[in-house]
């Protein structure tokens, strides 16, 4: 079971990247998934999360109208998609598998993470 996130970097404000996260096909078409971010010194947030089939989507208020969540389930991979990008989205992103099919923000609700990829928004 293995959650690979990568796609992090360096970027200016303004600017975009896109995580991408490969997943181990035992839990990544049935599950639900979702990216959170640990900034330093911060508690680990939630940032998109998205259903099995892509169905259902949500996203922090933080970043809505930036950011995109989105799934190839063929690819076993998910994405976020990040636009518009400011110095306080400077974060460690993780992505998650949820224990169940929907899209969920608890914290409590995942069976497995990603080990995290570093994205430094510079001003």
């Amino acid at each position: 079971v293995q959650l690979q996130a990568s796609g992090g970097g360096l970027v200016q404000a303004g600017g975009s990247l896109r995580l991408s996260c490969a997943a181990s096909g035992r839990i990544f078409s049935n599950n639900g998934m979702s990216w959170f971010r640990q900034a330093p010194g911060k508690e680990r947030e939630f940032v998109a999360a998205i259903s099995w089939n892509g169905g259902s989507t949500y996203t922090a208020e933080s970043v809505k109208g930036r950011f995109t969540i989105s799934r190839d389930n063929a690819k076993n991979t998910v994405y976020l998609q990040m636009n518009s990008l400011k110095p306080e989205d400077t974060a460690v992103y993780y992505c998650a598998a949820a224990l169940g099919s929907h899209a969920t923000t608890d914290l409590s609700r995942f069976r497995a993470w990603g080990k995290g990829t570093l994205v430094t928004v510079s001003s």
